[in-house]
């Protein structure tokens, strides 16, 4: 019978994985506790939240559960722990690679204003990778339900802050608000100030919506990208183009883009030859952190060890990582293999 491999050592790159989404249930509860703000069951019942988020109150519902943990982040020593936990989490599943992201705006009001916001955040970031020794970087994100001129301040800032750990430019939330072509010249300032376009798409909208990430923001990555799925001649672009995929299939099935973790179309982007990234996107709401996201691979979609470790050398591939941590990552993903 052959062994198997535990997918905590496998080495990975982690490259979708949400700022107040990534804290520990625990974590959320001592913070609320501490602030005096009231949570509701389904961020208190030690069980994920039932959502289905594709119609619009199901996604309203689950915004606002992540508004009410993120309200509970209100000082810097708070983020600091946000950030380190997160680092031990990804440590701990096997992630040699973090691409954290983040849309300050959203915790100005508490930190003192949108710079400081972001400075708190860097800050944290390079001592949480210092204590940890995980390579760990900064993805900032604007929102979709927000104007396109906030998308363009966020986006000459990120550019500002390049040289202090951040990688990419995101775009997040309800991809049925605001068209990718009204963020493109923010897209722009952020791929001609050198970071990474990595906006959210094929999630809770179809095919359409990758490809717009790919005509009119020129994406390098795509957020999510599942629903490529329903596209033959989409699926063939992106695995030419080699743009990688971050999929989280916890995800999908807890937000109701799919009804069971076998119905995550897995074997289809990987047997098309699209690369992917598996992330756990916000465990906080879903339960699951990266290392089950491998295990939904084997255990859902028969993925074999080999096939396990080429899904991990895509996520590495897919990084903005520097190119001796790739080399260290993708020889560590060799040695798991060949390990009696």
């Amino acid at each position: 019978m052959e062994r198997v491999r535990d997918l905590r050592l496998l080495p990975k790159a982690h490259l979708h994985l949400h700022f107040t989404g990534s804290m520990r249930p625990g974590t959320l509860l001592e913070l609320a506790d501490k602030y005096g703000v009231h949570l509701p069951e389904a961020l208190t019942g030690g069980e994920p939240p039932q959502l289905r988020a594709t119609d619009e109150r199901g996604w309203f519902r689950f915004q606002r559960l992540y508004d009410i943990a993120r309200s509970c982040l209100r000082e810097p020593e708070d983020i600091r722990r946000l950030v380190l936990e997160a680092a031990e989490e990804d440590v701990r599943d096997g992630s040699g690679w973090l691409e954290i992201q983040v849309d300050p705006t959203s915790y100005a009001p508490r930190l003192g204003g949108l710079i400081p916001a972001l400075e708190v955040i860097l800050d944290a970031v390079e001592s949480a990778s210092r204590e940890t020794g995980l390579g760990m970087r900064v993805l900032v994100a604007a929102n979709r339900m927000k104007h396109p001129l906030d998308a363009r301040t966020l986006a000459r800032l990120a550019v500002r802050y390049a040289d202090r750990g951040i990688v990419g430019f995101g775009l997040s939330n309800d991809e049925r608000r605001g068209m990718a072509r009204d963020f493109d010249r923010a897209f722009a300032i952020a791929r001609e100030g050198g970071l990474l376009a990595a906006p959210h798409g094929g999630e809770l909208t179809g095919p359409a919506s990758v490809r717009d990430c790919l005509d009119d923001l020129r994406a390098a990555r795509i957020g999510h990208g599942v629903r490529a799925a329903e596209d033959p001649r989409l699926l063939r672009r992106l695995a030419e183009r080699g743009v990688t995929c971050e999929v989280c299939p916890a995800s999908n099935v807890a937000l109701g883009v799919y009804d069971k973790p076998e119905d995550v179309p897995l074997r289809t982007l990987f047997e098309a030859g699209v690369p992917m990234a598996l992330g756990a996107d916000d465990p906080l709401l879903f339960g699951a952190r990266l290392a089950a996201q491998y295990e939904i691979a084997r255990v859902h979609h028969g993925f074999t060890d080999e096939e396990l470790a080429e899904l991990a050398r895509q996520s590495v591939r897919g990084s903005a990582a520097p190119e001796d941590v790739r080399a260290k990552l993708l020889s560590g993903v060799d040695d798991w293999l060949a390990a009696p």
